[in-house]
């Protein structure tokens, strides 16, 4: 018969092993996240894009960047917020008083212009 010491070290072992092993593969995922959170914000995409597009043909507006939309003000008043998902649908929909506008792929400035018009 193991004595009750033994018990003991036999699972502390397991229990380091565990640990060491979660440790290890939490360090390996962690990376990947990071990697993933820097591609997403890249300085070409669609988002910065449509935000340089609405600086430059729209300077009424003022845009504030978030990791997943622009968000459109106009005069201290939320306007809009503008996605690009090609998960969602195209079109509009609402949150709030705030109209969420989503495109597929970065917007043209007819696109832009006729969509904000219909916002305010």
């Amino acid at each position: 018969m193991i004595d009750g010491i033994w018990w003991l070290v036999i699972l502390l072992a397991v229990v380091a092993s565990l640990w060491l092993l979660a440790y290890l593969r939490g360090a390996k995922s962690d990376d990947k996240t990071k990697a993933s959170s820097r591609a997403k914000i890249s300085p070409n995409d669609g988002l910065q894009k449509t935000a340089a597009m609405l600086k430059q043909y729209f300077p009424d507006y003022r845009v504030s960047r978030k990791n997943n939309h622009l968000l459109v003000i106009k005069q201290g008043k939320k306007i809009a917020m503008i996605t690009i998902d090609k998960k969602l649908a195209t079109g509009q929909r609402r949150l709030g008083d705030v109209p969420i506008i989503n495109y597929h792929r970065t917007p043209s400035r007819a696109q832009l212009s006729t969509n904000l018009q219909d916002a305010e």
